[in-house]
């Protein structure tokens, strides 16, 4: 079992973030692992009809199937190591578990049409 399935496994049992996930979080995404877990906390993991979208810093990126188009993804993750994810998958799958991701029922394409 991947590090990944590890403590994606605790926490659909627990339900929520526990300080022992956390460690297992941190422990397998270092700083990634806290930013993702910092935008669950703030409410940034938002579901749209078409794509689920992480707002960041300064831009958002759309999350699909563990793959993001942010810079982290593109040029620092190995692809076929399904334990390297960008903060922004991780926060994906932390929010999922925790239900503390923001449902809207829109199409992101029209969302981004205003921005």
């Amino acid at each position: 079992m991947s590090a990944v399935e590890q403590w994606e496994a605790a926490l659909a049992e627990a339900g929520e973030l526990t300080p022992g996930i956390v460690d297992s979080i941190l422990d397998a995404h270092g700083e990634r692992g806290a930013r993702a877990i910092e935008a669950v906390a703030e409410g940034r993991v938002k579901e749209y009809r078409d794509f689920t979208v992480v707002v960041g810093h300064e831009d958002e990126y759309v999350v699909e199937d563990d793959s993001c188009e942010c810079a982290d993804a593109t040029y620092n993750l190995d692809d076929d190591d399904p334990d390297q994810l960008c903060w922004h998958a991780i926060a994906v799958h932390i929010a999922g578990h925790v239900d503390a991701v923001d449902y809207h029922d829109m199409w992101y394409a029209e969302v981004r049409e205003f921005l």
